[in-house]
């Protein structure tokens, strides 16, 4: 690979989506082996040339001989455009761009609650709420959520009632308001930490959820059987995740007694 060299990408070293592209940049010989430097322990040399609030939503690339800086896209455009330069003009189409774009700030301002971690105690790069994209966020994930449950839920019956689309929309829906409740009672200042934290965990368990559907389906009881304890080991998995992030979050145990007991109750009624 032909080498970026004097140029800093500042990274987000609690976040591991953001360990892992800027590690690769470094390793596969895009940046030089001190290419990279985490948020959280940049000099001053750096520091001064950068705005940090700034590099904590859009991952900074600073020029360390020139003295620019670029943020975001146009830092990603200018490591891998240096080379593949047919990749810069490519990046540079405006629906391409404007597509690219919006999903670097859907996973950039998500970042924390797809992947959480604690709070650090100084120069944290958490990235600042945007309820915009959390929202988009939540609907997405709901969305994938219910159609992943939906279909699932055939490969249950006749042990579990036949479900259909419309029914696990509504069940997604009302653990988010269910919860929205719960987190307004007990700290409603972390009530888009915690929404996002917890369609995340729905999220987890579609995807979980999603390698048994290429499985094949007899329809026999044993079939059935199989798929429910597959299921079951899901949510319990998804149980410990919720009570994790909670504990990151510094919020009370009772929501994840609340996250189960709502699970119970729509259990209760369905049968």
């Amino acid at each position: 690979m032909k080498t970026l060299k004097s140029h800093v990408i500042i990274y987000d070293e609690e976040c591991p989506m953001c360990n892992l592209y800027t590690s690769a940049f470094v390793k596969s010989g895009m940046l030089d082996s001190k290419g990279r430097e985490a948020y959280n322990k940049i000099g001053e040399d750096i520091t001064y040339r950068i705005d940090k609030d700034r590099a904590r939503n859009e991952i900074a690339l600073v020029d360390t001989e020139g003295g620019s800086v670029s943020y975001g896209l146009e830092s990603l455009y200018k490591i891998i455009g240096h080379n593949f330069p047919f990749m810069w003009h490519a990046f540079k189409l405006k629906p391409f761009h404007f597509l690219l774009k919006k999903l670097y700030f859907f996973i950039s301002y998500n970042r924390k609650v797809i992947v959480p971690s604690a709070e650090s105690a100084f120069n944290a790069c958490i990235p600042d709420l945007n309820k915009k994209y959390r929202v988009a966020f939540i609907l997405f994930a709901w969305i994938v959520s219910a159609l992943t449950l939906n279909a699932f839920s055939d490969r249950l019956v006749p042990l579990v009632p036949a479900s259909n689309l419309l029914r696990e929309f509504l069940i997604c829906g009302g653990q988010l308001i269910f919860q929205g409740a719960l987190i307004l009672y007990f700290n409603k200042t972390k009530i888009w930490d915690y929404l996002g934290n917890v369609i995340a965990v729905s999220l987890i368990g579609s995807i979980l959820l999603m390698p048994a559907l290429c499985f094949p389906y007899s329809g026999d009881m044993l079939s059935n059987v199989g798929f429910l304890g597959y299921f079951l080991l899901v949510v319990g998995l998804l149980l410990l995740e919720h009570k994790r992030r909670v504990n990151i979050l510094k919020l009370p145990p009772a929501l994840t007694l609340g996250w189960l007991g709502y699970r119970l109750i729509v259990l209760l009624i369905i049968l």
